[in-house]
């Protein structure tokens, strides 16, 4: 016998059967065929038509509930618009199923291909849109992501402390001294093959060489961590030119034309050194005066009494308590710095004095020894740390968690659980 699934049919006819007592499955599929036999004549037999595949499997469910059964029957076509409709009203005709009378209502001939040509225009307004979304680039477009690329990978190392750099070093007259591996890889990005970077705070043997050869323009970022930079180059190199980044950006983020007018923005050594000093006296008067707002010293005993002697008890030092700006500034900074493996430096009124690595956290923090107020780090405090930061008077040291029991420190530490 021929079968058709309802996914290869057009048409769906669907009906219900309402019966006055109890039936099975076989007698409704025999009402149907039996009762409807010779009505259509001899085309529209229905065991003709489904023994050709015109007319598919007719699935009957049958539910009884207080001795009334209720049902439906769904019954796939191929047949045309017509004699699906009068397949369907010949089901009608059936009052009797099994012992019982019974009454078979039509609900409606479901059109499949509606549905399927639905899905198919909800299908492709999504394939439309995706095409969309992705722009083939332009020619120039290709040809800048390709120069780009090989400029990146021209990175070199150069002299014995094998410092990052472009490839035109040697032939160039001026040199961009710039702080690390990432700056140099953003200017050759844009063209600028002649920068070096110090890869840290200490100047290298390499660059105090070369300084005394070339001209030399120190690009730093545009927080207050480049002073640290120019201080160390003033002491021991001769700059030509500072320039910097924005407020607030690093040279690594910025763009070609950002790049540029820095660059043409660079002033002459002294004028930097004037700046430079002005700022540093800012920062030693704002320190010596919060210094000198703490509570005096409480005045030695006098008298010629002997002073009664107590066993020593080991007391952990009074730490101070963050406010609630600090707290919600400390733990957006160190979210921030999450997966960077660096360290930010804070003055007293929070503001980002300088960024960097973990490995130069001691040796920078030591260097500028007071007027540091917090250091947020993405990484674990650990002794060595809580001692530098004991010597330069740091208020709070804030890391993701911490070796030192709070009792074993006189600076106070937060971990991302205190925050």
């Amino acid at each position: 016998m021929g079968k058709i699934a309802q996914t290869s049919s057009k048409y769906i006819i669907n009906a219900k059967i309402n019966a006055e007592g109890v039936i099975d499955k076989p007698d409704a599929i025999g009402a149907i065929f039996g009762q409807t036999e010779g009505l259509l004549g001899a085309d529209l037999e229905l065991r003709e038509l489904q023994r050709s595949g015109r007319i598919g499997r007719i699935e009957v469910a049958i539910e009884t509930k207080n001795g009334k059964s209720e049902g439906t029957i769904v019954i796939p076509s191929s047949l045309d618009k017509a004699e699906t409709s009068i397949v369907a009203a010949a089901l009608e005709i059936i009052e009797r199923i099994g012992p019982c009378d019974a009454k078979v209502r039509v609900g409606g001939i479901e059109d499949v291909r509606i549905s399927k040509r639905t899905q198919v225009i909800e299908r492709a307004k999504e394939l439309l849109r995706d095409l969309k979304t992705k722009v083939l680039p332009d020619s120039q477009e290709i040809a800048n992501e390709v120069s780009a690329s090989v400029r990146v990978m021209e990175i070199q190392e150069y002299g014995k402390d094998r410092l990052a750099s472009g490839p035109a070093i040697d032939e160039s007259e001026e040199i961009i001294l710039v702080e690390g591996r990432a700056d140099v890889v953003n200017l050759l990005k844009y063209g600028f093959k002649n920068a070096i970077a110090m890869n840290g705070t200490s100047v290298p043997e390499t660059i105090i060489e070369l300084s005394k050869k070339k001209t030399v323009v120190v690009f730093v970022d545009g927080d207050r961590g480049g002073n640290l930079i120019l201080k160390s180059l003033f002491d021991c190199a001769e700059v030509d030119f500072i320039t910097r980044a924005p407020p607030g950006k690093e040279l690594e983020e910025l763009t070609q034309k950002e790049i540029h007018k820095a660059l043409r923005s660079r002033i002459a050594t002294e004028q930097a050194k004037l700046e430079l000093t002005k700022e540093l006296s800012t920062e030693n008067r704002s320190s010596r005066t919060s210094y000198n707002n703490r509570a005096p010293a409480r005045p030695a005993q006098r008298g010629g009494f002997q002073q009664r002697t107590t066993p020593t008890r080991s007391f952990a030092p009074r730490k101070l308590v963050p406010s609630e700006t600090e707290k919600k500034t400390f733990s957006k900074m160190l979210e921030d710095l999450i997966g960077t493996r660096g360290a930010y430096i804070l003055d007293p009124k929070l503001n980002i004095l300088g960024k960097v690595p973990l490995t130069e956290l001691g040796s920078t923090v030591k260097s500028l020894n007071s007027g540091i107020h917090s250091i947020i780090l993405d990484g674990s405090v650990d002794k060595d740390l809580s001692d530098i930061a004991e010597k330069a008077k740091v208020k709070f040291v804030v890391g993701m968690d911490s070796k030192v029991k709070p009792e074993e420190a006189k600076v106070t530490i937060l971990t991302s659980n205190d925050l």
